[in-house]
C-alpha cells in the first residue's frame, strides 16, 4: 500500500485527479493507494461477483460491481465488490448505470491482500455500515476465514467449511459456504 504524502487535498480535488492503477482511495484527507491484487484475491473476486449476480441480477434485485468507486461521507473508497439493490443503483437519464456512485453500497465485500492493512479495510467496512450498508464481508484467503459485519450486531467469524455464509436479506437466495468460497482457490 502506497501512501502519497502530498498536501492534504479536499475530496473534490481528489476526485479531479486521474485514476491510478491500482485504485487510490481518499480517507481522512489522505490519498492511499490500494495494493495490487494478487492470485488468491483475484480468483475470489473473479468468481464471487458473477456468482452473486447470477442470483440477484436476473430478477433485478441487486447487482454486484467489482472495483467500483463509491464516494460518500467525505470518503472515496473502492471496495473489491460492491453490491447495490437494483432500485438504488445510480442511473443516467436514459436508464443506464451512472458513472458516479455517491452512496454507500448495500453490501460491501473486501478480500484481504498480502501486505494490506486489515485495520484500514475494517475501517472502510465500518464507514460503509455507518452510512447505511447492510452487511460487510472481510475475506481472508490466507486464514480461510470470513469476518461478517452488520450494522447493529456483533461481528462474527466464519471458518468452519460446511458453514453457510450469511448474506443481506435482499440476497437471501444466494447461498455459499466457507468451503465453496475457498474451493475456488483450488480450481
Amino acid at each position: 500500500m502506497v501512501q502519497i504524502p502530498a498536501k492534504t487535498l479536499s475530496l473534490t480535488e481528489f476526485l479531479a485527479l486521474p485514476e491510478t492503477e491500482p485504485a487510490s482511495e481518499y480517507i481522512d484527507g489522505r490519498i492511499i493507494q490500494k495494493p495490487m491484487p494478487q492470485g488468491e484475491h483475484s480468483v475470489i473476486q473473479t468468481e464471487l461477483a458473477p456468482a452473486i449476480n447470477l442470483t440477484v441480477k436476473p430478477q433485478r434485485i441487486a447487482r454486484a460491481f467489482c472495483e467500483l468507486r463509491c464516494t460518500f461521507g467525505n470518503r472515496s473508497i473502492v471496495p473489491d465488490i460492491s453490491v447495490f439493490m437494483w432500485d438504488r443503483i445510480p442511473r443516467q437519464e436514459n436508464g443506464g448505470v451512472a458513472n458516479a456512485f455517491l452512496i454507500a453500497p448495500d453490501w460491501t465485500i473486501e478480500i484481504l491482500s498480502p501486505d494490506q492493512s486489515q485495520t484500514k479495510v475494517i475501517k472502510n467496512i465500518l464507514h460503509c455500515l455507518k452510512y447505511g450498508t447492510q452487511m460487510g464481508w472481510l475475506i481472508d484467503p490466507k486464514e480461510k476465514s470470513v469476518f461478517v459485519y452488520w450494522q447493529n450486531q456483533a461481528t462474527k467469524v466464519y471458518e468452519e467449511l460446511e458453514t453457510k455464509l450469511p448474506v443481506p436479506e435482499f440476497a437471501k437466495d444466494f447461498s455459499l459456504t466457507v468451503e465453496g468460497l475457498f474451493s475456488w482457490l483450488l480450481e
